[in-house]
């Protein structure tokens, strides 16, 4: 199986790359390199990529993920997160070949408290919900054979995430501020790519089980009782951590302004997933745990 990916520097490319690697070839590329076009700002340049190299499967984890940055260039991000993955749909149905897409719970307006179902209406808050469903949608209508897998809250021990930042700013300050009206599920970027690995071997043998589903870590949490989580948890990995914040307040979603509209509920239903798929999330506490453990 030769398999392209795209994104291969972000956090879930770099797991992509390890979990892809026993399915048969891979071919990584990011938007800086020079082999093969995989800028994402240059559609035409990447769909003739997928035309050079006529892949089995495309999996693509780049996308424009700066979500308060983005309110303010809706073209480019419209031309990374829509343009380009349909045209890389459109040259995966010429081919026959396979294409794996990641969205998000932001296509979602965050209303209510029930988990999300892949059947709900999308109605995206800000300029990258809107481009991400805008991907979806053109891939959906491209014929292309695809899996979409949205999720939430990804973090990865590699480069920066929400977990490395409460434990520099707890070991600055005695008091730490942090949002508590908004509820998800920390995802794993190891563990986007080991369920996608395995969601290509059995569409290989299932090809009618193509299409979208929600993919995240069971269990649901807020940013408040995530940080608290993660403070507890690195004094148990690591007892010479100096933390000195001796209260993590809760504050509204409204106590910290953004550009762009952050969905209140994130949460994802992911029955669809482990009952098409015979898999089981694991809690979002193990992979947080497991983290820690790889950073500290």
């Amino acid at each position: 199986m030769n398999i392209l990916l795209f994104g291969k520097g972000g956090q879930v490319g770099w797991e992509l790359q390890r979990s892809l690697s026993v399915l048969g070839t891979v071919t990584a590329l990011d938007h800086d390199s020079t082999e093969h076009c995989g800028d994402f700002a240059n559609p035409a340049g990447v769909a003739e990529t997928v035309r050079a190299l006529r892949p089995d499967v495309i999996v693509n984890a780049a996308a424009h993920t700066a979500v308060d940055k983005a309110e303010s260039e809706a073209d480019f991000v419209r031309t990374l997160n829509a343009t380009t993955p349909g045209a890389i749909a459109q040259e995966a149905a010429k081919l026959g070949a396979w294409l794996v897409h990641y969205s998000t719970d932001y296509v979602f307006d965050g209303s209510g408290n029930r988990p999300w179902v892949e059947t709900d209406t999308p109605a995206p808050l800000s300029v990258y919900g809107r481009t991400k469903l805008e991907g979806e949608q053109l891939i959906a209508q491209s014929g292309a054979k695809h899996l979409i897998l949205r999720t939430s809250w990804v973090y990865a021990a590699r480069g920066g995430n929400f977990a490395k930042t409460m434990l520099r700013l707890a070991q600055e300050r005695e008091r730490l501020t942090v949002i508590d009206d908004q509820w998800g599920a920390p995802t794993g970027a190891d563990l986007l790519a080991d369920v996608t690995a395995h969601a290509i071997r059995h569409l290989q043998q299932h090809p009618e089980h193509a299409g979208l589903y929600h993919c995240v870590a069971a269990g649901e949490t807020t940013w408040n009782s995530y940080a608290k989580y993660v403070l507890s948890r690195a004094s148990i990995e690591n007892s010479a951590i100096k933390i000195i914040a001796n209260e993590v307040a809760p504050v509204p979603t409204s106590a910290f302004p953004t550009p762009a509209a952050r969905p209140h509920n994130s949460r994802l239903n992911t029955a669809k997933l482990q009952t098409t798929f015979g898999l089981q999330m694991p809690h979002w506490q193990a992979g947080v745990a497991r983290m820690l453990a790889e950073i500290l």
